[in-house]
């Protein structure tokens, strides 16, 4: 009873979600009601305090993770725009129309999210958008894009998505296979929904103009102040995942230490100027700045899922699905990792990819050895299948909460794009296998 109150009330919060618009409630006030309420219900679930708490203390270190990370990736990205530093980048991309750019970027983001991550690339490709399309029905199409592209490139790398980074340190996957096995799956993908886009989009994009501040005019930041900071930044971004491969420390370490160093550099850097000058371009006046409203989303959505991967309802579905379609065979496995991609966009892909971790042991042959059959196409599944809906993956809930992206909108518009590439993508690893 209590267990189906707890999904009713997931769904109930997911449809406030979706629409955020027409009831004119913020999303993040939605996605806290339903991790506060669900918790609350597991609680009277008959479960005993101690198991609660200790369910509730290990979700909670995963989700204070990816918070920690993504607090400390947006202070970064606002440090960088403080200075002026996307100048550097949108300066030289001088091409208005829409098809150019949106090429341009896509292929950005599906590079830059392989070496980076997905949630970081988005944040960071946000920020760009702003800087270059003016009209609100055109940034939002690019962030659509933005999300496909960034979700495909973090497939096909290690460190490119949670998902994978779980299974290549669980073991189930290696780094030189997982690059060679999803790449051309995550390169369709990510080309499928370009392609149809070409002969869709035409015309230009409207630039925004750029306003400066009186400020600018009287102390603005100079060229060296402006790549020191935008190349330190990138820098500080690029080194969260090779600090992570070095010291196997969780991906947030290594982003509040580039913080820190960040931190630490601008200090130095403006500590000659007076105080409001200093202000506007310290990490503490950038704070200010920072989206909390998409980090307390991103907070109510965890918790709401954890609290149903507590309840064991995720465990319920993924042994339906083994049971269904025959988790042994070949073909099977094919299609439970199809519908898992497809769940995940639905439920965060992290307690479905450690949910199928936990139900199939790492065995020393066939579909479940390490980068078997099973492993390699669920990381492709799970890291693109998330596109479908824009809160189903970290990139799309971040672009979401920064650009203030319309949950149906997504889905009238990118929903069927992002399902083209997913299955594309499928479709080409059946076939190379």
């Amino acid at each position: 009873m209590i267990t189906t109150l707890m999904i009713i009330v997931f769904v109930l919060g997911y449809m406030a979600i979706a629409l955020e618009h027409p009831i004119k409630v913020d999303k993040a006030a939605s996605a806290l009601l339903i991790g506060g309420i669900c918790w609350a219900l597991y609680a009277f679930s008959g479960v005993d305090a101690h198991h609660m708490n200790e369910h509730l203390s290990h979700h909670l270190v995963d989700i204070a993770e990816i918070l920690f990370f993504l607090l400390g990736a947006m202070t970064i990205v606002e440090l960088i725009d403080a200075h002026e530093g996307f100048s550097i980048i949108t300066d030289k991309i001088t091409t208005n129309k829409k098809v150019a750019l949106m090429w341009i970027l896509s292929i950005i983001t599906f590079f830059f999210s392989a070496a980076l991550d997905n949630l970081t690339t988005a944040i960071v490709m946000s920020a760009l958008l702003t800087k270059l399309i003016k009209d609100r029905e055109d940034l939002w199409m690019f962030a659509g894009m933005v999300i496909l592209s960034a979700n495909a490139g973090g497939a096909w790398s290690p460190i490119g998505d949670v998902t994978t980074i779980m299974l290549w340190i669980g073991g189930q996957v290696t780094a030189s296979n997982i690059i060679t096995s999803v790449f051309l799956p995550s390169v369709v993908c990510a080309l499928v929904p370009l392609i149809y886009l070409t002969f869709k989009l035409k015309g230009e994009i409207t630039r925004p103009v750029a306003v400066e501040s009186k400020e600018h005019y009287t102390d603005p930041t100079t060229p060296f102040e402006r790549n020191l900071i935008f190349y330190m930044g990138v820098a500080g971004l690029l080194f969260v995942p090779i600090f992570k491969t070095v010291t196997h420390l969780p991906p947030y370490i290594g982003m509040l230490l580039s913080l820190g160093v960040l931190w630490l550099v601008t200090e130095i850097l403006h500590r000659s100027k007076n105080h409001e000058q200093k202000s506007q371009l310290s990490v503490i006046g950038v704070l200010k700045k920072v989206d909390v409203p998409t980090i307390f989303f991103f907070l109510g959505i965890l918790l709401a899922v954890a609290s149903l991967q507590a309840a064991g309802q995720l465990d319920i579905v993924a042994n339906y699905l083994n049971e269904t379609f025959n988790g042994q065979s070949v073909e099977g496995t094919y299609i439970i990792n199809i519908i898992i991609g497809l769940l995940s966009s639905i439920v965060d892909n992290v307690p479905l990819v450690a949910g199928a971790m936990g139900m199939y042991p790492i065995e020393e042959t066939g579909l479940y050895a390490t980068d078997g059959k099973f492993w390699e196409f669920l990381a492709y599944c799970a890291g693109t299948g998330g596109s479908v809906l824009i809160i189903g993956s970290a990139a799309g809930v971040a672009v979401m909460g920064i650009l203030k992206i319309d949950f149906i909108w997504y889905v009238k518009n990118i929903s069927l794009l992002a399902l083209m590439g997913y299955l594309a993508g499928a479709a080409t690893y059946i076939f190379i296998q």
